[in-house]
């Protein structure tokens, strides 16, 4: 019985456009019958033959169509003669009535009356003329009708385009403008990403994966009394693998799986937003048990505003207030489980924070040295590495790189490699792939005067020599004068990863990254525009300290830093103008006495300041034994810190 209910379902459905085609033909027909092929017609001929017909008495009547053409009709002795026995054409349908011999297009009707009178006057005839008007009636109504017939035709044909799925989805449909985007993934769906694709993230990986669990056995948790989680939110900074975790419990999870963005709510049109959440839910319920994953909630998830400064309905708002409802409203169906993903958590609302919409907060954080090297080793699977590639070294070198840096790396790594010719990846193409990451492109044709070369090379070495001789600094590992991205040198430190920062720790970076300009005002007794980025640096480390981590003694033990991101868009600052002056002040204090500890300590190092800029000049890029060479082993150096190199940039 399958069988047979399979072949009566193959059978061919009647098009529309068949439908269309038949009415169109029928019109036609009517239209053609009407006034055309089923109308009287003869043998087409000139207006000099007809006055020769005339002239011979062989015209019985001359019928005159519309002022325009002239059908004749010869005498019954003349249709006879062999000449005119063809003027006549054969009919397709019967034609009651005289059948016209010949027909022809007149000129100026005047002057054919004119002539047929003198005509008529000289040879006595008695030739009939006649005047007739005709009117197309079907032909004039499809004129008429055209247009409309048009109109409604690209009408049609625009909404079966948008119903099929060409104006944009199923969200693109003029309809159905309401419907949800979310793309649905289920056990008919392959989804190759799993939780060992994840590497790193131990503790985001548990709470997912128990999450994973809850849906698979739910009796194992609800024995004991205790609910499903409705919702968990994802947050940590970008690239750190937020939305890889989701892809992986949509891999994992076996139930189906509705993955969108949080723009797909937007819409130009009121009240869509609400309408999408209400049909994304819907569609949750129907497949429950699932799971919803909205990516960069933030975009319909942000604080709402005590006053509408636009003074209309605010539309996201609107779809906010439908996602809280639906979360955790009266009709909530415990069965859906609510997944998001956020790099703004500050901004979110703090009624969609709440327990009982999203219970659990899972903070991805940047990979530490150990996750790193997982990380490294998923990355380096498919690429030709060299055998003796040391995972250890690599992770080392890239503190603070997220989960999405480090595949960028990988991949530049293998580009470099091939852009060389090599038949597989080494450790100087890694290297030189973080170093492309973090400096950008050599510029090696770069045009600079030996003097600005001279000014800039001083200026790294000014660097090199603070964060040498200063216990907190960050070691700086490698110093180059060759351009790269916008800079006209760079330095690469390998800075500690530390939890806490004390004073004295942002102190030292903050005099090293004055070395630069110090060094020319010792050497040249001139300073240039090349300190920006570095005084950049420590004007915001300077502001920290004050504002925001109360290391300040004159400003005290105060922060002005709001962490709920709610003061965003103030229009007051949150201390008085006399406070703002001592601020300015203590900021400007703790910078200018960074930058004469700088002077102090490359004055009392000049000589050797002077020899490792002519070694950076003749060279162009130094490392870590170059500066052991002239100031010797650091006293304070520690020893997990002897096998590192290049890593982030400074200048």
């Amino acid at each position: 019985m399958s069988n047979d209910k399979k072949l009566n379902n193959k059978k061919p459905k009647l098009s529309p456009y068949w439908v269309y085609g038949v009415i169109i033909v029928i019109f036609l027909a009517i239209n053609v019958f009407s006034g055309g092929m089923g109308s009287s017609t003869g043998a087409p001929t000139t207006q000099d033959k007809f006055f020769d017909y005339l002239k011979n008495g062989e015209v019985e009547e001359v019928l005159i169509i519309n002022r325009r053409e002239a059908k004749v009709f010869l005498t019954k002795e003349a249709a006879a003669k062999e000449e005119h026995r063809k003027s006549v054409r054969p009919q397709l349908l019967p034609i009651s009535g005289k059948v016209p011999n010949y027909q022809f297009q007149l000129g100026d009707l005047q002057n054919f009356e004119n002539t047929l009178r003198e005509i008529k006057a000289e040879n006595e005839l008695t030739t009939v003329v006649d005047y007739k008007i005709e009117e197309n009636i079907w032909g004039d109504f499809l004129l008429t009708l055209l247009p409309f017939v048009l109109i409604i035709g690209v009408w049609i044909f625009i909404m079966r385009r948008m119903s099929s799925g060409a104006g944009g989805g199923a969200g693109g449909q003029i309809f159905n403008i309401g419907k949800s985007k979310a793309k649905l993934f289920d056990q008919n769906t392959e989804v190759k990403t799993s939780f060992k694709d994840v590497a790193g993230l131990e503790g985001a990986k548990e709470e997912v994966q128990e999450i994973v669990d809850f849906l698979k056995n739910p009796e194992k948790y609800t024995s004991l009394g205790g609910k499903i989680p409705k919702g968990a939110l994802l947050v940590g900074p970008p690239g750190t693998g937020k939305t890889l975790l989701a892809k992986a419990v949509a891999g994992e999870a076996k139930v189906p799986f509705f993955s969108l963005s949080g723009s797909d709510f937007v819409e130009m049109f009121v009240g869509v937003g609400a309408s999408r959440v209400r049909d994304l839910f819907k569609q949750a319920k129907e497949k429950s048990p699932s799971i919803i994953f909205i990516d960069e909630i933030d975009a319909i998830g942000r604080a709402r505003g005590k006053s509408n400064f636009s003074g209309s309905n605010d539309e996201r708002e609107n779809t906010l207030n439908q996602l809280l409802t639906e979360m955790d409203g009266f009709g909530t169906n415990t069965n859906v489980i609510v997944l998001a993903a956020t790099n703004r958590a500050d901004v979110l609302d703090k009624a969609l924070m709440r327990a009982g919409r999203f219970d659990r907060q899972i903070f991805v954080d940047l990979p530490d040295v150990r996750e790193r090297k997982e990380i490294f080793e998923v990355h380096l699977k498919p690429l030709k590495k060299a055998k003796d590639l040391d995972t250890d070294f690599l992770s080392k070198q890239t503190p603070g790189f997220s989960g999405a840096d480090i595949a960028n790396v990988c991949n530049e790594a293998a580009l470099i490699a091939a852009r060389n010719g090599k038949k597989a990846v080494e450790k100087q193409d890694f290297l030189d792939a973080v170093d492309r990451i973090v400096g950008g492109l050599e510029k090696k044709n770069k045009i600079i005067t030996p003097e600005e070369k001279k000014a800039v090379a001083y200026h790294e070495a000014g660097h090199a020599t603070i964060s040498w001789l200063l216990e907190h600094a960050a070691p700086l590992v490698k110093v180059t004068i060759v351009p790269r991205g916008r800079s006209l040198g760079a330095a690469w430190y390998l800075p500690e990863e530390r939890l806490i920062v004390r004073p004295e720790q942002m102190l030292d970076e903050m005099c090293a990254a004055l070395g630069g300009r110090a060094a020319e005002k010792v050497i040249f007794d001139k300073i240039s525009t090349g300190a920006l980025s570095d005084l950049e640096k420590v004007t915001k480390q300077a502001r920290a300290m004050v504002t925001i981590y109360g290391l300040s003694d004159k400003v005290g033990n105060l922060t002005y830093y709001d962490s709920s991101g709610q003061n965003e868009y103030g229009f007051t600052k949150p201390y008085s103008e006399q406070t703002a002056e001592l601020i300015d002040k203590e900021i400007s204090d703790i910078i200018e006495e960074q930058y004469q500890r700088a002077l102090q300590i490359l004055e009392a190092n000049k000589d050797k300041l002077s020899l490792l800029a002519e070694e950076l000049l003749e060279k162009e890029v130094i490392f870590k034994d170059n500066l052991e060479k002239i100031f010797g082993k650091r006293p304070f150096e520690k020893k997990t810190e002897e096998s590192t190199e290049i890593s982030t940039e400074e200048e």
